[in-house]
């Protein structure tokens, strides 16, 4: 999916589920109609970004136009991705 006229992805790095539907509702209650795609910790978030393992599809990864980081997830944190 390509983004639609100057609409961005935005890549929300969040392994808190409830965090991520907070996040999801915001955007939402904020009528931002941006794409939102989620990874669940930084070694998913490099994957995405380098277009490695499932994401390596452009088509179904978009570059994102802003990541959302959380700090403290596990396996890589946001500060070491």
């Amino acid at each position: 999916m390509k983004p639609q006229g100057n609409r961005v992805t935005i890549l929300l790095a969040e392994d808190d589920a409830d965090d991520r539907l907070l996040i999801k509702e915001a955007l939402a209650e904020g009528r931002v109609l941006n794409e939102l795609r989620a990874v669940e910790d930084g070694e998913e978030l490099l994957d995405y970004l380098r277009r490695q393992g499932r994401y390596a599809d452009p088509e179904t990864s978009p570059r994102p136009g802003l990541v959302l980081l959380d700090l403290n997830m596990p396996r890589k944190d946001g500060r070491e991705a």
